[in-house]
């Protein structure tokens, strides 16, 4: 047992609830909490992780792989892009949790799990989260914040407890790599996904490739970009981000920020 006073608050936290289901994205936070609740529920506890054309597929296969080295239950839920967000408006987040929490609800309802969980930590409410306000709608817990834990906290839990997620970069669903206001498509959904996965083969951990209709804005961590400026490794990134369908390829001089759409709001 970790002798650290807020993990066993959210030892405690979860033991209360006695039967949860958590919405699972194989992240640092959505792993920890999975790995707790597990200790703390034993088989009470299950895992749903959303399969859509906006996730990634290498993170739904990471998120199997990993639900079995936890030996928790699992479900897959499937979830298509839905009108209200197919132009991708500034509440977009919101709109899309809303609907992705009530499908994960309604399982919970059926199967007898008086809680529905998420990973949300304490250092998420200092950013723009819109989707916050849908998890409130619909009474979803977090225990991670209401446990007052922040990510480097987690962290170091995640180490301590033995699981290789410790350090995994943070990611987000690739409804962020697109606009405001621009058209969802799948086909931009596959191109962004095949560029990342190239650039996290070629050693770019924390990468986010945003997509502008034909152009691709690439955001890599300052600390990678002396990395980048090789001639031959550019003219190889731009003709295998052409390949994947993009027709321009460019680099963000001011690296990667989460969020970096969010700048654009109300202007």
């Amino acid at each position: 047992m970790i002798n650290n006073e807020k993990y066993i608050n959210l030892v405690n936290c979860l033991k209360s609830m006695e039967k949860v289901i958590l919405a699972f994205s194989g992240g640092v936070d959505s792993t920890f909490l999975l790995k707790v609740a597990k200790q703390a529920l034993g088989d009470n506890s299950k895992a749903v992780t959303i399969q859509s054309p906006y996730i990634p597929k290498w993170e739904i296969q990471e998120a199997k792989q990993l639900v079995k080295e936890l030996g928790v239950v699992f479900e897959i839920l499937e979830a298509p892009i839905i009108d209200e967000i197919r132009n991708n408006p500034e509440n977009r987040c919101y709109l899309c949790k809303k609907a992705v929490f009530s499908q994960i609800k309604a399982i919970a309802q059926r199967e007898g799990y008086p809680y529905v969980i998420d990973g949300t930590n304490f250092d998420d409410i200092g950013d723009y989260r819109p989707g916050l306000k849908a998890l409130r709608e619909l009474n979803i817990r977090s225990p991670l914040l209401e446990c007052q834990l922040s990510k480097p906290e987690i962290r170091s839990l995640s180490k301590e407890l033995g699981l290789n997620t410790w350090d995994k970069p943070p990611y987000a669903c690739l409804l962020t790599r697109i606009p405001y206001g621009n058209e969802l498509k799948e086909e931009d959904f596959v191109k962004i996904e095949k560029a990342e996965k190239y650039m996290m083969d070629r050693g770019f951990r924390a990468i986010r490739v945003r997509c502008h209709d034909n152009l691709a804005r690439i955001e890599v961590d300052k600390k990678d970009m002396d990395k980048l400026f090789n001639d031959k490794l550019l003219e190889e990134i731009a003709g295998k981000l052409k390949e994947f369908g993009f027709t321009y390829v460019t680099l963000d001089l001011e690296g990667y920020k989460v969020g970096s759409f969010n700048a654009t709001i109300g202007n």
